[in-house]
């Protein structure tokens, strides 16, 4: 059989250069015309598989899209689970709530992604490319209902190959009435994400959505049916920058889908009778079917090519046909270059895994990751931001005092009401008050508390409060000009306990 993908014949060939399988190579000194990328193109008839690692996609795309299209609609303290609501400008994530001010938090998270990246390719090439990628799942997917409405590979070539009819147009139809349901959901539940989704479900359902949300929903939905249902491979091929900048990230360790040439070749048909050995012939009988599985239509006997996403589809394809041959298996697997070209045995190329670059990335994301959930579990749910009001300097009120005014900040991070006590320390006879005049002052300063008077605030749960309050003190307290001083803010329990305390510093200026 012949695999209906292009495929390059041989290293001399330039890179866009790229004939069927089968054809005749090019007379020595013909003259190789390099193709623009419209002229190489043609449609991938992916034919379906089997095996051991098609099982391990076929769990990835359940666990991931159970995770994608399900959390959104998972309540957590009677609001949903995870919400990015960039409008009130507060990340939800379970019982996080997340506020611009934590974007260190998403940096460390980025840093780790980055670095998960760097070690799983060091390790075992495009693995997140082959099993976990948004492309990956969605195409795999949409090339599932394909084959459920139009058959598997030569069905689909004979289809598309046929004069339109009733029941060619019946067929694309549905495939396309089922890829845009899919599409759309996706496109939904995506939005889902950044707006609540029951919200969002019931102004979809009365045509009520505003015109941002129709256009978002709109462009996710043709964008997943565009890239998972056309452009596909193409994606992987010449969109991805990840597959340009990977080569960097191998090594002769690293473990990656490889066809063993010692083995393989010289390839070729033969007869189930022969003993192909005696014949000087490798276990390659040429069959192709490791090119028609394969979803981005490389021959993975070429060597590595970067356009290889790692899936290990050519592996499940190559293992049922040495089954049929009574072959032993593995004349493509997941194993390193060193492992192939020096024999190296499954325990010497597992231990060869553990080399300086494996060891550095893995150093170094343990330690991000401890710091990043130890910062989580020390992150105090209370933020206190002090600016001076530059437009007011200090100036002489009645009663022989001095008058500062402040903008304070309070962001409760929790999903609990707070009741706050705001004082401040570092003149003496200071004061402190709301510019409002709302404040409670707090009856009976312990002994021994510098804090001469302080304010009770209230702020609901997971919000902030922008205030403004109004410090004052005596004009012979201090020396004319800035003087340094503190405000403690106070979270108290519902028995006056202090529970948390944070001190801001600022400056008090006593004019001239």
């Amino acid at each position: 059989m012949t695999s209906d993908s292009q495929t390059p014949q041989s290293e001399e060939v330039a890179p866009l250069a790229w004939r069927p399988l089968g054809s005749k190579p090019l007379p020595p000194g013909a003259e190789i015309l390099e193709q623009t990328l419209a002229d190489v193109r043609q449609k991938i008839y992916a034919r379906s598989v089997v095996g051991v690692f098609a099982r391990w996609r076929i769990a990835l795309v359940l666990l991931t899209q159970a995770l994608f299209y399900g959390l959104p609609w998972l309540n957590w303290n009677r609001r949903q689970a995870v919400l990015f609501d960039l409008g009130a400008r507060k990340f939800y994530i379970f019982d996080m709530v997340l506020w611009p001010q934590d974007v260190i938090y998403l940096t460390l998270l980025l840093i780790i992604s980055a670095l998960g990246l760097f070690l799983f390719t060091a390790i075992a090439g495009r693995l997140f490319c082959g099993y976990a990628c948004p492309q990956t799942v969605y195409t795999e997917i949409f090339m599932w209902i394909e084959r459920k409405v139009e058959g598997d590979r030569v069905a689909r070539i004979r289809l598309d190959e046929s004069p339109l009819s009733f029941r060619k147009f019946r067929l694309k139809a549905t495939k396309h009435a089922l890829w845009l349901v899919v599409a759309f959901w996706t496109g939904f539940s995506f939005i889902g994400y950044f707006a609540p989704i029951r919200s969002l479900a019931a102004d979809l359902l009365a045509f009520t959505l505003g015109p941002w949300q129709w256009f978002w929903l709109f462009f996710y939905s043709f964008a997943t049916w565009g890239n998972a249902g056309f452009l596909r491979e193409q994606v992987c091929k010449y969109m991805c920058p990840y597959a340009r900048f990977q080569s960097v990230m191998v090594d002769r360790d690293t473990l990656v889908v490889t066809y063993d040439t010692v083995r393989g070749e010289p390839r070729g048909a033969r007869s189930r009778k022969v003993d192909h050995r005696a014949q000087g012939m490798g276990d390659c009988v040429d069959c192709s079917i490791c090119v028609q599985v394969c979803p981005t239509g490389i021959d993975i006997r070429q060597g590595l090519q970067y356009m290889c996403i790692g899936c290990g589809a050519c592996v499940d394809a190559c293992n049922q046909v040495m089954d049929k041959l009574d072959y032993p298996k593995g004349l493509i697997r997941y194993t390193s270059e060193r492992g192939i070209l020096e024999k190296l045995s499954p325990k010497a190329i597992r231990k060869s895994l553990l080399r300086p670059r494996v060891l550095i990335y893995s150093a170094l994301m343990l330690v991000l990751v401890a710091v990043f959930i130890g910062s989580l579990a020390t992150r105090t749910t209370l933020r206190v931001d002090v600016i001076r009001d530059r437009g007011m300097l200090g100036r002489e009120v009645a009663g022989g005092l001095i008058e500062n005014v402040y903008r304070i900040q309070l962001i409760n991070a929790s999903e609990q009401p707070l009741v706050l006590s705001l004082g401040v320390e570092g003149v003496p006879g200071m004061t402190v008050a709301l510019a409002d005049r709302t404040s409670v002052p707090l009856s009976g300063a312990q002994s021994g508390d510098p804090v001469q008077s302080a304010a009770r605030i209230n702020v609901p749960s997971a919000s902030n409060r922008l205030i403004a309050v109004v410090v004052r003190a005596p004009a012979e307290s201090a020396k004319p000009g800035p003087q340094p001083i503190r405000f403690i803010t106070r979270s108290l329990g519902p028995d006056g306990a202090v529970l948390t305390e944070i001190n801001e510093a600022s400056s008090f200026i006593f004019p001239n």
